[in-house]
């Protein structure tokens, strides 16, 4: 897994692409994923602390959206 950016980083066109296709994926194996291969992001992201937005996590193909403190944060399969 690799961190490519978030929504703040991108146009709305390329938002729309990284998007496409996404369904709804758990937010708790996708936490459990990224403390264990990328445990930087998890802590600099605070992601042991509850977060209300948790439900609003998808995937695609190729990426995990996490969504954490109104922000989408795309990460790379």
């Amino acid at each position: 897994m690799i961190y490519e950016c978030c929504c703040e980083d991108i146009t709305f066109d390329k938002w729309k692409v990284l998007m496409h296709g996404a369904r709804k994926c758990s937010y708790k194996r996708l936490i459990s994923k990224i403390k264990r291969e990328i445990p930087s992001l998890y802590e600099q992201l605070m992601l042991d602390v509850p977060n209300p937005y948790a439900e609003q996590c998808r995937q695609t193909n190729t990426h995990y959206i996490l969504v954490h403190s109104m922000i989408e944060y795309f990460i790379r399969k």
